[in-house]
């Protein structure tokens, strides 16, 4: 039987100008949806797993179209609720070789930043899950979606559900009278698998000091919260906006491992490679028996994230696979 994960965070939709046009240009912009937990589900469902995402829609026309992206790309939107007005936007200006993208969000009083605890009944959602994902970005939106994904991650921990957070939380997001040093730890000491930088580590719990070696900080972060068995994170090399070089790299506890650097040249869409590497990392760990495979597989997901257009990695099994066992001639399957 398929494995199961569960996600939990805001979905927004997304607005681009066509191709690599500036704001000033646009007289039109593409439409798509995407959150990075959503993102994250998506992936794995592609990869074959059962997933599902927990979200709060407003219950009108584009509640429901969000709700019909997720279900085109085979989640699970039985556990979705609807209320408030608004859903949250941002707006993507492509970056393209020297010149960076830019990114403009519209999420504050949108339905989900105003969810409450009490409209989720986790033991519903997470029975027979394998795996529950959440990110920093969630509880920075709202008290409220904070308590959310603390109420949901300690039910998972008495269902024996493994959890994993990425959280690199961007600081300029906490705009509701907590700060990240107040609540991420609350959250981190009960997950399993942590994905993070060394910064996000500095940040959040002031461990180490910026500029301090990755696996020396992970090291810490497993000592101050001892639940942790895996603190994962990447390297990323900017050659320029078009131009990425991606490292992944691991501390299990008693070793630091860490892959092949993969070259993508021609990046296409680099919104979601962080969700896809996650997921990578999760469908590895569930599937395979040694931390190396996973982690060559978070990272060829990750790579291959570049050359999708969109928020979220639409790649089979296969192509991930074969990128793994170091094909990149991208030739034509017939």
């Amino acid at each position: 039987m398929p494995k199961k994960v569960i996600t939990f965070g805001e979905v927004m939709m997304r607005l681009s100008p066509p191709g690599y046009s500036k704001f000033s240009q646009a007289t039109s912009f593409d439409l798509v949806y995407g959150g990075g937990e959503a993102n994250v589900a998506i992936s794995l469902a592609y990869l074959g797993m059962k997933a599902a995402h927990v979200t709060r829609f407003p219950d009108n026309a584009l509640g429901k179209a969000a709700t019909q992206f997720l279900r085109k790309h085979w989640l699970s939107s039985e556990h979705i609720i609807y209320g408030g007005n608004m859903i949250g936007k941002y707006f993507l200006e492509k970056g393209a070789v020297h010149r960076s993208s830019e990114v403009i969000y519209e999420r504050e009083g949108s339905s989900f930043s105003l969810i409450e605890p009490s409209m989720i009944d986790w033991e519903v959602v997470l029975k027979d899950a394998d795996w529950f994902h959440w990110t920093g970005i969630t509880p920075a939106i709202s008290d409220g979606a904070a308590m959310c994904c603390l109420e949901a991650i300690k039910t998972a921990n008495r269902m024996g559900i493994t959890v994993s957070g990425d959280i690199n939380s961007r600081k300029n997001m906490w705009k509701y009278g907590k700060t990240m040093q107040e609540v991420m730890p609350k959250l981190v000491e009960h997950c399993d698998i942590v994905i993070t930088s060394s910064r996000g580590i500095h940040e959040m719990f002031n461990i180490g000091q910026t500029g301090d070696k990755f696996r020396f900080m992970a090291k810490q972060l497993m000592e101050t919260f001892p639940r942790i068995k895996k603190v994962v994170g990447k390297t990323r090399r900017s050659i320029s906006a078009s131009h990425q070089q991606i490292q992944g790299k691991m501390w299990n506890g008693t070793e630091y491992i860490k892959t092949e650097t993969l070259n993508v040249t021609h990046v296409v869409d680099r919104v979601g490679t962080g969700d896809a590497y996650a997921a990578g990392l999760i469908y590895g760990l569930l599937h395979y028996g040694k931390d190396m495979q996973a982690l060559n597989f978070a990272t060829a997901a990750c790579a291959l994230k570049h050359t999708i257009l969109g928020d979220v990695n639409i790649v089979s099994l296969d192509n991930v696979i074969s990128l793994m066992k170091g094909d990149t001639s991208g030739a034509i399957r017939r």
